[in-house]
């Protein structure tokens, strides 16, 4: 027997603002199937899902802001692109640049926050890293 992940929570200071973040992001909508659908400003809890709705994102209201760095995070890749390409989408939508990890040979990612300092990073493609082969 064993767990499925129904959907990956993160407290927020304003979970429709990170709604928004995330939507912007990863290409996801608001979640048909979460009851305050569609998310609105002020929203205690904000859900937002793939197009497939296998993954989804939970945003939950807290009253105190991100303290210490995260124990988990979100490792990203392009879908189509550059790294570095989606690394300026990204900047452009609000994400704050942490350490850039990149290499001389291309190899490497890139740390970023998102706008309530929740940490992901963004890796190569998997076409870039295949014409690295």
């Amino acid at each position: 027997m064993t767990a499925l992940i129904s959907h990956t929570s993160f407290d927020s200071l304003d979970p429709f603002a990170q709604s928004v973040f995330w939507r912007g992001v990863l290409g996801f909508h608001d979640d048909p199937d979460d009851p305050n659908d569609p998310n609105h400003p002020g929203d205690e809890e904000c859900m937002i899902a793939s197009d497939d709705g296998f993954q989804r994102l939970l945003f939950i209201k807290v009253p105190d802001g991100k303290q210490v760095k995260n124990r988990v995070h979100l490792d990203l890749r392009p879908a189509e692109g550059t790294r570095d390409r989606e690394l300026e989408r990204l900047l452009a939508l609000g994400a704050r640049e942490v350490a850039d990890r990149r290499m001389a040979d291309g190899t490497g990612w890139v740390v970023l926050a998102d706008p309530e300092g929740n940490e992901f990073c963004i890796l190569r493609s998997d076409a870039e890293r295949e014409q690295a082969l």
